[in-house]
């Protein structure tokens, strides 16, 4: 038997936190109180990705350190552990600039986020791709 996580029952792989925004693809029910839930999983890896992509552009977060810090703040999360796992994946050092605005570096940005806050990567190749792609257009 395979057990969803929460991410996973969402379509919401990133754990995107619901505020204000009202997401491209968002469910109309939310029956989560914390966490947006969404249609499909693209949907959810499309906001993942688009969240990724302002911090880049419109907060200048260069590096997986400063990156993760925002997504996953040290009062609510293990902020070092994250941010060493996610730079072991990606291969880089976790102060080193990340060039994000690569479609291929942000699906492996994307991609690792994904097993760290799941667990594992539960979406084939082109559910991944399909939601980079919306998040690009």
């Amino acid at each position: 038997m395979n057990i969803q996580t929460r991410g996973e029952r969402n379509n919401n792989p990133g754990n995107i936190e619901r505020n204000s925004t009202m997401w491209q693809g968002m469910s109309d029910a939310q029956p989560d109180s914390r966490f947006v839930k969404f249609d499909e999983p693209a949907y959810g890896i499309r906001a993942l990705a688009k969240i990724m992509l302002t911090y880049y552009h419109k907060y200048g977060y260069v590096t997986v350190q400063q990156i993760i810090d925002r997504w996953a703040p040290p009062e609510e999360n293990d902020t070092s552990a994250y941010v060493a796992h996610v730079a072991d994946v990606l291969g880089v050092e976790p102060d080193k600039p990340f060039n994000v605005d690569s479609p291929a570096n942000l699906e492996l940005l994307v991609k690792a986020i994904i097993a760290h806050e799941n667990g594992r990567i539960a979406y084939d190749d082109k559910t991944i791709q399909d939601g980079i792609d919306m998040a690009l257009a």
